[in-house]
């Protein structure tokens, strides 16, 4: 059981990590000269869409595979009666964190100033926009790097051998005598 729960972890996590890494080197791509040339005149606000299905999609595969890492740590713990590793469980509820902010509050932000960044109707709102968008973004990019990193801690945890159950088994006889 244990290993076949280690299994799902280690696929889990390496399917999470490698998403994250996609943002980190894949997504900076649709914002190319190539993919300016190919949109055209209304690249910037095509690429922008682009980037922002992408981005959406991400955070919904981030909450799944957050939740399917908590079950096999909550499996464990009910069912082999192993202890909770309070370092491991803390990271991994940091980047479930850190992806429920990203999904729920900071990407719907960035969306609206990349919106007003290209349709405000004065110029001066639109630069206030451009303006803001800068730390929003580079929030969400920091806290995609820690992610990234939270999940090689956590990646490198996963494919150890399991521990022991809490409760090993007892040998009354060698106790009595």
């Amino acid at each position: 059981m244990t290993a076949f729960l280690r299994y799902i972890g280690i696929l889990n996590v390496a399917l999470w990590l490698g998403a994250a890494i996609f943002l980190v080197i894949g997504l900076p791509a649709v914002f190319s000269e190539e993919a300016k040339a190919a949109f055209g005149p209304g690249g910037p606000v095509a690429m922008g869409w682009a980037a922002e299905r992408i981005l959406s999609r991400f955070f919904i595969l981030q909450y799944c595979c957050g939740s399917v890492a908590l079950f096999p740590v909550w499996l464990e713990w009910i069912y082999c009666g192993k202890a909770l590793l309070h370092r491991c469980l803390g990271i991994l509820l940091v980047m479930i964190g850190l992806g429920l902010a990203g999904g729920l509050w900071m990407q719907p932000r960035i969306k609206e100033l990349q919106h007003a960044k290209y349709y405000a109707p004065t110029q001066a709102a639109r630069d206030q926009a451009a303006h803001a968008f800068i730390p929003w973004h580079l929030a969400a990019e920091c806290g995609n790097l820690a992610t990234i990193g939270g999940l090689l801690i956590y990646l490198a945890r996963v494919s150890r051998p399991g521990e022991h159950a809490r409760f090993g088994n007892l040998n009354l006889d060698k106790i009595r005598g």
